[in-house]
């Protein structure tokens, strides 16, 4: 049985109709928008550009997608030659590249700080999970015990070895394995948004997995965000507006491993059992860095341990949405 994907971020922009000319205040010239679609990690992966020079932007467009393929050759768990990947089959990474040193690092801290609700080292359990629902007709109350205690044994954030001066990453125990998608989406996020600001933009959307809003719109406005009901996707249940910040979701509905939706792609290291489908989180920060990751760790934290862990981890606010629609805020 094949893992459900879903095919709706229950996150929207609503900006400018796509093509829709605005003006720039600053020099009083007319602003189009070039728009790229494409995927990184896996996910769905957009780039919205305001720019008044179509040849200037189609240039920085693919100077950003080049600076995402080197941040997929270090962090795609899907290519057998990335850096994660080789860490991930030898249990040892020399010669560790610089980007994958800071996002380990970073994601390391965000474990220490919500006392393993977010472990990085969670590959082993999401593994046990996959094999199991896509082998020939998978038990439908989920992997045995026994298989999730033997995976459980493999995950622990603080056996994972960093060595920053000399480049060297590498596990204390054999069998683990790490994953990085919920953190480096938003870190390729900030480095293809500063690519693109290096090349003289300044409006745009940026969505490697994570989307960015850099600066306003053209016309001076901040975006606005909708956050969608997963048990409901045609209805938004709040609207944020955002100017220079990052909003990073995170909800089981992302990957089903099972048409019942009983079981899905974020999972608790405490006690690996997986999220519920339809509890969502989105987390607003001023980075893709900050952010992402810790969504993840907000929807898996107990409810008195959010506001500390929001804080300390750089988070502005948190907006919680359950599965009848009901919103709730943590601000920091």
């Amino acid at each position: 049985m094949p893992v459900i994907l879903s095919r709706r971020r229950f996150i929207t922009f609503a900006a400018a109709a796509a093509g829709l000319p605005l003006l720039l205040h600053t020099v009083g010239a007319q602003a189009r928008l070039a728009r790229w679609e494409g995927t990184a990690l896996g996910a769905p992966a957009s780039i919205q550009l305001y720019h008044n020079d179509k040849a200037q932007a189609q240039t920085a467009i693919s100077t950003a997608l080049d600076e995402l393929k080197r941040l997929e050759a270090i962090f795609s768990v899907y290519r057998a030659d990335s850096a994660i990947s080789a860490l991930n089959r030898d249990g040892v990474l020399d010669n560790a590249p610089p980007d994958f040193v800071a996002m380990l690092t970073r994601a390391l801290s965000l474990a220490k700080i919500s006392e393993g609700v977010y472990d990085p080292t969670v590959q082993p359990l999401w593994q046990t999970y996959f094999r199991h629902f896509t082998a020939a007709n998978p038990d439908p109350s989920g992997p045995a015990q026994h298989d999730i205690a033997a995976a459980l044994a493999r995950v622990d954030w603080r056996a994972v070895e960093v060595d920053a001066e000399n480049r060297k990453v590498r596990f204390a125990r054999p069998g683990m394995g790490l994953t990085l998608n919920s953190g480096a989406q938003g870190y390729i996020t900030d480095c293809v948004a500063n690519v693109l600001r290096a090349q003289g933009f300044a409006n745009m959307l940026v969505d490697m997995g994570e989307p960015r809003a850099l600066s306003t719109k053209p016309d001076g406005s901040a975006w606005r965000i909708g956050i969608a009901n997963p048990a409901d996707p045609t209805r938004t249940v709040a609207t944020l507006e955002v100017v220079d910040k990052c909003v990073s979701t995170s909800g089981g509905y992302g990957t089903l491993f099972d048409p019942a939706g009983t079981f899905t792609h974020l999972i608790d290291t405490r006690t690996g059992r997986t999220a519920p489908a339809l509890l969502g989180v989105s987390v607003v920060a001023n980075s893709g860095s900050i952010a992402d990751g810790l969504s993840t760790a907000m929807l898996m934290a107990p409810v008195e341990r959010r506001q500390a862990i929001l804080r300390a981890a750089g988070g502005i606010k948190a907006i919680y949405v359950s599965p009848e629609g009901v919103v709730s805020t943590v601000e920091a």
